[in-house]
């Protein structure tokens, strides 16, 4: 049986991007015994997935994409400048992505073009999608490196925050009027787009290890957007600030003893 650093990144960026995206659908399998959860809960669920979401943006992609621009460039100045400036080309392309794709949010609302045109479950499935696609690049570009211990801890990070968030999506679809079926499969298919982020992040780093710092900083800058602009104002949102902030604590602690000890 060939050992993980015998395996094309590619298919490391496929699985590893797989099985994160699974834990959308793992944790969608409540809504079968649950009808619903309370605001409180809510919140630091999302705090918590927010939590876990940056620290390993910081540790498992913004520290090594400076640690392999310093290795490529031989300048630490240089690395950093580069890392940065590829963190703000991710958030502008999910804040772009955002502006023109129209999407709903369960608490937030309707956001991007108009959505006359389209039914409400697409929206938020569309919703879901620009959330999920950048922790699948994420994933696949954390197998990019010489240290697929990055890629495992992302894996492992982004799986674990994916499994409140399948509940939450599950139950507010469930509030919605669908069925519990209908509930689990929707979360479960929306997970299923990060593959297809894990793809495209294995393949770029594939073809030119020189892109890595680029592409690290921009999956870093995606997910970012994604903390800021989406899970913890909706968190927010429900009125329990406090316990989501809990959340985001607790999540980011776990997620760094992680990333440390997996490192």
């Amino acid at each position: 049986m060939p050992s993980l650093d015998e395996i094309p990144v590619l298919y490391l960026g496929l699985l590893g991007s797989l099985l994160a995206g699974l834990g959308t659908g793992v944790g969608a399998l409540p809504i079968f015994f649950f009808n619903e959860i309370t605001q409180r809960v809510q919140g630091i669920l999302l705090g918590f997935g927010a939590g876990v979401m940056l620290a390993a943006t910081s540790f498992s992609l913004i520290v090594p994409a400076i640690e392999a621009g310093v290795e490529q460039q031989g300048n630490r100045l240089f690395a950093a400048l580069v890392v940065a400036i590829g963190i703000l080309i991710g958030g502008i392309f999910l804040g772009l992505a955002h502006r023109y794709m129209p999407h709903e949010h369960f608490v937030k609302g309707p956001e991007g073009a108009s959505t006359t045109r389209l039914k409400r479950i697409w929206l938020f499935i569309l919703a879901i999608t620009i959330h999920n696609f950048p922790e699948g690049l994420a994933v696949g570009v954390g197998f990019g490196g010489e240290q697929i211990s990055n890629g495992i801890a992302l894996t492992l990070g982004i799986g674990l925050q994916n499994i409140p968030e399948g509940f939450v999506v599950a139950i507010a679809l469930a509030t919605e009027k669908y069925s519990r079926r209908t509930a689990f499969l929707i979360a479960l298919f929306t997970g299923l787009v990060e593959p297809m982020g894990g793809i495209v992040g294995a393949s770029i780093v594939s073809v030119a290890q020189g892109v890595l710092p680029w592409a690290m900083a921009f999956a870093a800058g995606a997910m970012l957007f994604v903390i800021s602009d989406e899970i913890i104002p909706e968190s927010h949102r429900l009125g329990c600030e406090k316990e989501a902030t809990a959340g985001v604590m607790i999540g980011f602690v776990i997620m760094m003893f992680l990333d440390v000890t997996l490192g």
